[in-house]
């Protein structure tokens, strides 16, 4: 049962993850339909936001659509938790922790989870010598926001060829950064691509299935991720079951590292070679859209997606 009645679904967010979040928001909005309860929508400018939302009564739960910049990093979170609004996913530290892949990987280090080798370095000062020594180092690597989603500014370097046309490439690149923006700059560990989704049940959490994520893109980019026909998704993953037992166990175990609430999804990479599982990313809030990989994965093990919005709900 959902305890109340009145919900204000946050969506847009004006970021590199907009139509994402409208997609998502679609599909929840389905959802309250078909349970009958009432709601409204939100298209949320960080902007005005803070005027915006006062002007709905704090009986509203607000469903947290958003992805991206200030709708999962814990700014949103913050503003309504100030305001006293009831809020959807993740709190205010969990998010950010989750978010911000700096302190993510700090964190998993900390808790001897095993993550690939990186240097952080600030927007402005990635040019050629950098990119030769970090290549010289690491030999193939990948470069990503520290801050960012849905793969957004991603870059993996392979080979001289690689790196030679991301130097052509590279002042157009960096002005889509602001100067100061933190970039990682992390070893490429070649592997199987597998995602974990964390969904509690009444508050208590399980690990669902471990996806395998074939791009038929070069990299699981944005298309390969929101587009039908651009990756191949395998559940069950085809691996070993200890190492299926382990990636379900380990997912759970950062979930409650991370301490997100109602769900989760956790990305790992699996070395052939070497027989290791590396950790890469945590997300407080995947998407909910037809493609997305939380709901794939719950509907594999015949949980609804009505099941999920009213879990979100209920542990507002």
């Amino acid at each position: 049962m959902v305890r109340l009645k009145k919900i204000l679904i946050l969506q847009g967010g004006y970021n590199e993850e907009h139509k994402v979040s409208i997609n998502t928001a679609k599909e929840v909005a389905k959802a309250l339909k078909k349970l009958k309860i009432n709601f409204k929508t939100l298209t949320v400018n960080p902007d005005t936001f803070k005027k915006d939302i006062l002007r709905f009564s704090s009986e509203y739960i607000c469903f947290n659509a958003l992805h991206g910049t200030f709708g999962e990093d814990g700014k949103i979170q913050k503003i309504l938790k100030n305001i006293k609004f009831r809020y959807t996913h993740s709190n205010q530290i969990s998010s950010a922790n989750s978010f911000n892949k700096l302190k993510s990987k700090k964190i998993a280090n900390k808790f001897n989870i095993i993550t690939p080798s990186f240097k952080i370095v600030k927007c402005r000062k990635i040019n050629q010598k950098l990119l030769f020594q970090i290549k010289k180092k690491f030999k193939k690597f990948v470069l990503k926001p520290v801050s960012s989603g849905s793969s957004y500014g991603l870059k993996i370097i392979k080979s001289n060829n690689d790196l030679k046309i991301f130097l052509e490439q590279l002042s157009e690149f960096k002005k889509k950064f602001q100067n100061d923006e933190l970039f990682i700059l992390e070893k490429f560990i070649s592997g199987k691509e597998l995602t974990v989704s964390v969904l509690e049940n009444n508050l208590v959490p399980q690990s669902l299935q471990v996806t395998e994520i074939v791009s038929l893109n070069k990299t699981y980019d944005y298309q390969a991720k929101y587009s039908k026909g651009f990756s191949n998704h395998y559940i069950p993953a085809r691996i070993s079951k200890h190492n299926y037992t382990k990636c379900l166990k380990l997912a759970l175990q950062i979930h409650k590292i991370f301490k997100c609430k109602t769900l989760s999804r956790i990305d790992f990479i699996y070395n052939n070679k070497n027989n290791k599982i590396y950790f890469l990313e945590i997300n407080s809030q995947p998407g909910m859209t037809k493609l997305s990989l939380l709901p794939e994965q719950a509907n594999y093990q015949k949980i609804k997606f009505e099941d999920i919005v009213i879990e979100l709900i209920n542990n507002a």
